[in-house]
């Protein structure tokens, strides 16, 4: 009896719906759409206080780092009581909110860099946690609007023949992948590396470029490092881990199933099957359960912390390999 009133409810409600949405024109719903959702005004990233900047390339061998922020707000509701499902770069707690991440993201990526990073829009955590991808993609083309923005301004400020290096963690993971897609012949040639924490790199997204190249060691440049972390592969969250085209270890810069030990105590293995990274010996209890979906089994708040070090290694092998890639040979004769 109450599944028959729950499914003649479920039919009453839709029925409703469907009047109403076809009573209303395209105006409307444009109407109904800007009363309960808020957009924050965009970025001009012609204005510094738009970026996190450090500049530690005294002697001129390093590179440029491009960072990009992962998801720190929550939807939000403005005074005249509208929705808002991004952060707002004008919001000075906002960017505090990203500085925490960004500022310790730059004590090791930017060590010898010119390290920026752009305050953006990005998408709050409810989105997310719906794991619906087309949620999560039509949100996200704000977002990513702005990242585009700030990248072009990036490219536009720099020495154009100068090496980069592309990072980002989460949705600025998501960003990474776009940004390789989009990207130029002309300017990815000026790529050390792409890395990609906590986030996935599809065959599909594989297969829309060839600026995606999976890293295979630890020195080769040009080229994407992408990995997810979890305890059993079973907890592979799709939203974030799934599909995945490639996984390096960054413990042991291999892509086989050749275990590495991190802090003596953790063994992190690269399943070459799931193409994720399996921890044994830790527990990620630092890491709070993210709504239900994230740090349940899996490690996502870790990525760019647990392998800070053997990051910090990486950048600087990598950039060398570009240089020393990129020195004139001797061809002079005998």
């Amino acid at each position: 009896m109450k599944e028959t009133l729950k499914y003649s409810f479920c039919i009453i409600i839709t029925a409703l719906l469907a009047t109403t949405l076809s009573a209303c024109n395209d105006n409307d719903k444009a109407n109904v759409s800007d009363t309960r959702q808020y957009y924050p005004k965009a970025p001009d990233y012609a204005d510094a206080s738009m970026w996190f900047t450090v500049e530690n390339d005294k002697n001129g061998d390093g590179a440029d780092v491009f960072y990009i922020v992962s998801t720190w707000e929550k939807d939000w509701t403005t005074t005249d009581g509208r929705i808002c499902h991004y952060a707002d770069v004008y919001n000075e707690s906002h960017r505090t909110d990203m500085d925490k991440e960004i500022s310790r993201i730059a004590e090791y990526m930017g060590e010898g860099n010119n390290f920026y990073s752009p305050y953006y829009r990005h998408i709050t955590i409810e989105g997310w946690a719906t794991l619906n991808e087309d949620t999560i993609t039509n949100r996200f083309r704000t977002a990513m609007a702005d990242v585009r923005n700030a990248f072009n301004t990036f490219l536009s400020q720099r020495d154009s023949e100068r090496p980069f290096v592309l990072a980002g963690f989460s949705q600025g993971g998501k960003a990474v992948v776009e940004l390789l897609k989009e990207m130029p012949e002309e300017t990815h040639k000026y790529l050390v590396a792409a890395y990609v924490l906590g986030y996935k790199v599809t065959p599909s997204d594989t297969s829309a470029t060839t600026n995606i190249r999976a890293a295979k060691k630890a020195d080769d440049t040009g080229v994407t490092i992408c990995y997810n972390s979890v305890s059993d592969v079973r907890y592979i969250q799709p939203v974030v881990a799934a599909p995945c085209a490639m996984c390096i270890n960054p413990v042991n810069w291999r892509t086989d199933a050749t275990p590495a030990i991190l802090h003596d105590t953790i063994t992190v293995t690269v399943s070459p099957e799931h193409n994720v990274l399996v921890l044994k010996g830790y527990s990620g209890s630092e890491y709070a359960p993210i709504m239900g979906f994230l740090n349940v089994g899996d490690f996502h708040g870790c990525e760019p912390w647990l392998y800070q070090e053997c990051l910090r290694k990486n950048i600087r092998q990598r950039i060398q390999a570009y240089y020393a890639g990129r020195k004139p040979k001797n061809n002079d004769s005998k």
